[in-house]
């Protein structure tokens, strides 16, 4: 349910998801209040007053006679309704009032993800099927096969006669016939295309119609995550997300490649991420109390690496030009014959991947999407460690990879960390204190800085003019939180006696040079690859942020710093974990899922790194927001203020 928070003196309206926190909903509105604790409650900083409305608040460090009149702590307060809010001006040391000036923020709206996505019917891969068999007789002693073929034909006349495809089947199936009574259910698995007959892939004791699920997995480089679906109703039932634990060998695809070249390394790699797997099929299955054996089907999606270790097959020469995957159309698989805990009759789908560092997790994406079926000519970006980019629409796609460097994910930042409980997601600056707003993930006291934290950091002392264009601060500001290091300068965001980590949490000349590299990769991508193809900013129709991270990037700021391109706000949209997505389409639809093979036929990939116009571009976007400012107009007149 939504609510709508009105910030006064500032004039500024929200609307927010009711129970969101109060400082959380300031920083996404662009509203500053001095707060550097995180939105653990311990400064007591962020005091405003509720004029309209209720919030549900904490009284910590907040003295009786403030909470009386009104006031709360921003971090401690929960939204239950409409507000007006007024925050408290803030004073110079001369006791003036000092300026207020609402940043301009716009998070990558989700309101039309069903325009992306469009419906999908309940109509999975695999069916179930209830069977009462007439027992055999000595008139008609017909094979128990034959019989059991018979009882599926039975009523559905234009059907083809389903095959099946394993000899354990038959091994079974005379005594699961009569230990039932002759009352079975029969999975069956569709055909890959609509013309080819269906597959008895089990024969169920008793009626278990009822039991029909599924699993989507989107099995990433850091995290996999999975979802049980009722392929009955086609309604989500639980979710769950592990840490890959191939992690522990490497935290990037080329450090596991080179780890799978050691003796006994590319079978710890598989039996690794199989576990991970496993732990989140026990995780949803406990959520429902269930069997993983009642999982009638695995739909899943990863990156090239990321599929070629989960089936063993040797990735060497992924990452040696001229970069070729075993293959690209990966087999249907048994889940159990991986490993996987389910039943043996489990099929486990891998989307196809459309080259080395280009994979079922992108592909999956843009089939969630249905670029594949439209005509706007549409800018696919999935931001990441290899950051994957697609630009194409229903009459043909271009795709690359770029490495972008491990910063968007915490990496190479000297306080950089995931997005877990502590980390600095949003922050703002006053122009003229230069003091900080934190805001972190689970209002905690700080612990570091993920990816959506880095980018609002950078922009913020970018527009308050503490850092210039290449990235440097400005050593003419006298500030206790500006000073010299081994690093080059630093801006000191949380001290350390309000920090969770005991030490001052920085942000460095060498973080910030890191963030430009990464983020001039990138934009570098973009355009190369709307120039092969004739292009410019000015010809996309829409730009689709797909993946977790997209989730948290503010619009702005992501522009401010020259990741996204200046173009018109409202061709931006958000989709979301796209990999997952496409997965649960797949699942549940099996008339979208036989479509997949459209989506990695239109693909064609680019290599950057072989690429001499890509090398150009980069150079040209180690620069905030870049060195040509006429790609940035809206940003050249922030900045000019």
């Amino acid at each position: 349910m939504k609510k709508t928070v009105h910030f006064q003196p500032d004039n500024v309206k929200i609307e927010v998801d009711k129970g969101e926190n109060l400082l959380t909903a300031a920083a996404k509105a662009g509203i500053y209040i001095n707060a550097y604790c995180g939105g653990d409650g311990v400064c007591g900083k962020c005091k405003v007053k509720i004029e309209e409305g209720e919030v549900i608040a904490e009284k910590a460090n907040l003295r009786s006679a403030d909470h009386e009149a009104g006031f709360r702590l921003a971090c401690k307060s929960e939204i239950v309704s409409d507000l007006v809010v007024s925050i408290p001006e803030i004073k110079g040391a001369d006791g003036k009032p000092l300026s207020r000036k609402p940043k301009t923020t716009r998070a990558i709206s989700a309101r039309s993800l069903e325009s992306l996505t469009g419906d999908w019917k309940v109509d999975p891969p695999v069916e179930k099927r209830f069977l009462k068999l007439d027992p055999p007789t000595m008139d008609d002693n017909v094979p128990d096969l034959h019989r059991l073929l018979r009882a599926i034909k039975k009523g559905c006349y234009e059907c083809a006669e389903p095959t099946f495809d394993h000899p354990q089947l038959l091994q079974e199936l005379p005594f699961t016939l009569r230990e039932s009574n002759w009352e079975v259910t029969v999975i069956l698995l569709r055909g890959k295309r609509a013309e080819e007959p269906d597959r008895i892939i089990a024969v169920e004791p008793g009626n278990t119609t009822d039991r029909l699920y599924g699993l989507a997995l989107d099995i990433g480089t850091t995290t996999v995550c999975g979802v049980l679906i009722d392929l009955n109703n086609g309604k989500v039932l639980a979710d769950a997300s592990a840490y890959n634990e191939q992690i522990s060998y490497g935290e990037d695809v080329i450090s596991r490649i080179i780890y799978s070249q050691r003796p006994g390394g590319l079978k710890t790699l598989q039996e690794r991420v199989v576990r991970t797997i496993n732990q989140v099929i026990e995780t949803v299955c406990k959520t429902m109390i269930i069997s993983p054996s009642d999982i009638s089907y695995i739909m899943t999606a990863g990156n090239t690496i990321m599929s070629h270790l989960l089936l063993a097959l040797d990735p060497k020469y992924l990452r040696e030009s001229p970069y070729v995957p075993t293959c690209n159309q990966f087999p249907l698989t048994r889940a159990a014959a991986l490993g996987v805990l389910a039943h043996p009759s489990v099929r486990l789908y891998l989307y196809p991947s459309v080259a080395s560092y280009v994979g079922g997790d992108i592909t999956a994406g843009v089939h969630a999407c249905r670029m594949h079926q439209s005509p706007e000519v549409t800018l696919f970006i999935d931001i990441g460690t290899n950051g994957e980019i697609v630009i194409g629409n229903e009459d043909w796609m271009v795709c690359a990879a770029c490495s972008a460097g491990p910063a968007f994910e915490g990496g190479g930042i000297k306080h950089g960390m995931r997005a877990s409980g502590g980390a600095i997601e949003n922050f703002h600056i006053h122009h003229e204190t230069l003091e900080p707003m934190i805001v972190t993930i689970e209002q905690g006291k700080p612990r570091g800085i993920c990816g959506s934290g880095l980018i609002s950091i950078v922009s913020e002392l970018l527009e308050a003019k503490v850092i210039d264009q290449q990235g440097k601060f400005d050593r003419k500001l006298d500030h206790a939180r500006l000073r010299a290091s081994e690093d080059g300068y630093e801006y000191v965001l949380v001290w350390g006696k309000d920090a969770m980590v005991g030490e001052d949490i920085v942000i460095t000349e060498v973080d910030l040079d890191n963030l430009t590299r990464a983020k001039g990769a990138m934009y570098a991508g973009y355009q190369t690859l709307l120039e092969s193809v004739g292009m410019t900013f000015a010809d996309l129709d829409r730009v689709i942020l797909a993946g977790n991270f997209g989730a948290y990037i503010d619009l702005e700021r992501a522009i401010c710093i020259g990741l996204l391109p200046d173009i018109d706000r409202d061709k931006f949209y958000y989709l979301g974990n796209g990999s997952m997505l496409g997965c649960q389409i797949s699942l549940t639809d099996n008339n979208r899922f036989r479509e997949r093979t459209a989506v990695s036929s239109l693909m064609t990939n680019m290599e950057l790194s072989e690429n001499s116009e890509f090398m150009s571009h980069y150079m040209a976007a180690l620069f905030l927001p870049h060195t040509d400012m006429s790609l940035f107009p809206t940003v050249a007149e922030k900045l000019a203020e």
